[in-house]
């Protein structure tokens, strides 16, 4: 970061911004890339670019723009959110096809199909090819666009052995995130056609995510892309160890993880999912709250294996204090 070339990354000058545009969109496979602050960034001019107001966007109930960005598909574009039930964050294309609106002026226009890869809520969960083919092919052939939030699709990429592109084909734009399991302080990179990326560039200016010297930060992605992507299987493994040091401790409930997410939640009233965590706090570990009962533990690359043995420790003292 700090031996960065840089330049006014506005105009399209600063070299390093240039380099990392054309590196994830020959990653992603796609004409064209744009380095955005942050991913939610990267969802909210998706939308803005491919929605009018009172679209309709095809979605799982738990996508994380449904439930984490504050409203915004409605507050910035005035589009709509059509939920859907899935079991592991995944639909069919038979429900495409249920959702898909019929050309009638009393109903929504059903503009987007949207995938999270991988999906968050749901585990960490992997969206296989065919999955992903089904679902675009069914929105394609109705004249829907098919758009990726590719937060953690590297997750993917190194749990499946299959290439982001393969993942990416099927999709009118997609993203990833610099910042979440590789490493990054900051950024994601959105690609797509040269058309899209040329609407996205406005977007990025009206949302106010346009920068100056951002090859300080863009060198950091680099990094992540150069360093990061292999080491993803460590965090895989991690979960893997934390989910069979805890999943035999009674009153909890533990998913057995595909990437990098343990999901765990409480079997019975006595104690609520935030105050278990205040109590792991009072040790040193700290997990996020989801819901009532339910908690999340993300492995990452400051995680070690003695992290995890001690984590592991902590939650069964825990629980066998409070449970």
């Amino acid at each position: 970061m700090r031996n960065a070339d840089v330049g006014d990354e506005k105009g399209g000058e600063d070299p390093t911004v240039n380099f990392l545009n054309e590196r994830v969109a020959n990653l992603l496979g796609k004409e064209s890339a744009i380095f955005l602050p942050s991913g939610t960034m990267c969802n909210a001019i998706a939308v803005h670019v491919f929605c009018g107001r009172g679209d309709e966007i095809i979605l799982h109930q738990t996508a994380h723009t449904r439930m984490f960005e504050t409203g915004g598909p409605a507050a910035l574009s005035g589009a709509m959110l059509y939920p859907m039930n899935g079991d592991r964050g995944i639909f069919t294309s038979e429900q495409v096809l249920q959702a898909i609106r019929p050309n009638d002026p009393h109903f929504p226009v059903s503009r987007m199909v949207w995938v999270e890869q991988t999906a968050n809520l749901a585990g960490g969960t992997i969206w296989s090819l065919d999955e992903i083919r089904d679902v675009c092919t069914t929105g394609k052939d109705h004249g829907l666009c098919c758009f990726m939030d590719g937060a953690r699709l590297m997750n993917a990429v190194i749990a499946t052995g299959i290439d982001a592109r393969m993942y990416s084909e099927s999709f009118d734009a997609v993203w990833i995130d610099y910042s979440k399991g590789l490493g990054a302080p900051v950024g994601a990179g959105l690609a797509g056609s040269k058309a899209f990326i040329q609407e996205a560039t406005r977007r990025k200016f009206l949302f106010g995510g346009a920068m100056r010297q951002a090859g300080i930060i863009a060198a950091a992605a680099l990094y992540a892309l150069d360093n990061n992507i292999d080491r993803l299987k460590d965090d895989h493994t991690h979960a893997q160890f934390l989910y069979d040091g805890i999943r035999d401790i009674p009153g909890l409930s533990v998913r057995k993880p595909e990437t990098n997410m343990v999901f765990f939640s409480i079997l019975n009233n006595r104690i609520t999912a935030a105050s278990f965590n205040d109590h792991l706090r009072e040790y040193g570990l700290r997990v996020s709250v989801i819901g009532t009962s339910l908690m999340r533990a993300v492995t990452h690359l400051d995680i070690s294996t003695e992290d995890i043995n001690e984590a592991v420790s902590i939650i069964r003292r825990t629980a066998d204090e409070c449970l």
